[in-house]
């Protein structure tokens, strides 16, 4: 095994430096606060859960766990997402029959990475969790609050791409007649790989109408208008209950006024096994990949014990801020110079000033190299010495 570096850290660690931490700090305190307003209520959970219960119900690969042994021999995982920790707390703690729960988070999870390839390995997610509630008014409210969400951190430009994991399901089962050939399709889309769906379509043993409506069915894209052409690819009622729901689900997000910012797209699929009904992706501009995700888990707490429905989002706050597309600029600070006989008076001085909201370097000169050098960085600088740095005298 080769000998560490001092100053390596761990595949797909990041360090985040003063600058960057502010700026991520304002969004995501600005992301919280559009939660709030919505009545969703804050919830942490523990950095470690066992692998027997979170681990298998996350739906992230094995290989991507960061597992370890505890005292007792547990094995243990590092939270790989937030939605599976939270379904174990509602169902054991917190779910009612009265009420449906509404809940927040702003965490890290944690994801192993085999090769560097600019992945971290820990990310911070900021999303919501709207449980106990299986109507499509829930989905709605999800991805409207998502909207706003991402409006009050500051971004612009983005399009949430809408499907329903149930119609994709009934349309391959019914064309390629098996779960096992429907999920090596379902595997294609996943990955986008348009190109290999395609192919593997022509290479099976179908007739050119079935071949036809597996590509037909990649055109799925736009506004409600694509759910006409959905209902013409199905045969008989199955798959229909979806489309219902993805009609009313617009009708919905158009009382909200949000419609601008979604659009369907039926070929959506994702490596959450858990989504069992309508699922999204939101895209933000310059940024080729999903910044956040979410959708109807309604299977996930029935691991738990518990028969809910249940939906929500995630959003990566590293992609919303890469979305952004934010210039690192220095925190507007202010500095009070001082020297030994008049620090009494520059730390009034600061503290006069902290008081108005004014963020202050207080600062003995005497610590300071250059001092045309270190002031740069201020916005103001407030001489209070007896005798300034070049040796002149000053007030």
């Amino acid at each position: 095994m080769t000998k560490l570096f001092m100053f390596e850290k761990p595949l797909g660690m990041r360090d985040t430096f003063p600058d960057l931490y502010e700026i991520k700090d304002q969004t995501k305190k600005n992301m919280e606060q559009a939660m709030k307003l919505w009545g969703y209520k804050f919830i942490e959970t523990p950095s470690l859960e066992y692998y027997e219960t979170v681990g298998e119900a996350s739906a992230i690969l094995d290989q991507q766990l960061f597992k370890l042994l505890d005292q007792q021999g547990h094995t243990l995982v590092l939270r790989p997402d937030m939605t599976a920790p939270i379904a174990r707390i509602a169902a054991s703690k917190l779910l009612k029959d009265e009420a449906p729960l509404r809940l927040a988070y702003s965490n890290s999870v944690f994801r192993a990475q085999q090769r560097e390839g600019g992945r971290p390995a820990e990310f911070e997610q900021v999303g919501i969790e709207c449980i106990g509630d299986d109507s499509v008014s829930a989905d709605a409210e999800v991805i409207a609050l998502m909207v706003s969400v991402l409006k009050e951190a500051g971004l612009e430009h983005f399009k949430i791409s809408i499907g329903h994991i149930g119609f994709v399901q009934e349309l391959f089962t019914q064309i390629v007649g098996t779960e096992e050939r429907a999920d090596t399709l379902r595997r294609y889309l996943y990955e986008k790989n348009y190109v290999g769906y395609r192919q593997h379509v022509n290479e099976l043993a179908l007739s050119s109408i079935d071949k036809q409506r597996l590509f037909r069915f990649l055109q799925l894209r736009g506004s409600e208008n694509v759910l006409v052409e959905a209902h013409s690819l199905l045969e008989g009622e199955k798959g229909l209950n979806a489309l219902k729901q993805l009609k009313d689900l617009w009708n919905i997000l158009k009382d909200y006024e949000v419609e601008q910012y979604v659009k369907f797209d039926l070929s959506l699929v994702s490596h959450m096994s858990y989504y069992s009904g309508i699922l999204f992706e939101v895209y933000g501009e310059n940024v080729g990949f999903a910044i956040g995700n979410g959708g109807r888990y309604d299977k996930l707490l029935e691991k738990f014990g518990k028969n809910s429905g249940a939906t929500g989002f995630g959003l990566r706050l590293d992609y919303v801020l890469e979305a952004m597309q934010v210039e690192l600029t220095s925190t507007l600070q202010q500095c009070v110079l001082f020297s030994d006989e008049r620090r009494k008076e520059a730390i009034g001085l600061a503290h006069e000033l902290r008081s108005e909201g004014v963020k202050v370097v207080l600062q003995n000169w005497k610590g300071v190299g250059d001092v045309d050098e270190f002031t740069k960085g201020f916005s103001n600088v407030h001489f209070v010495v007896g005798q300034d740095p070049k040796g002149g005298e000053t007030s």
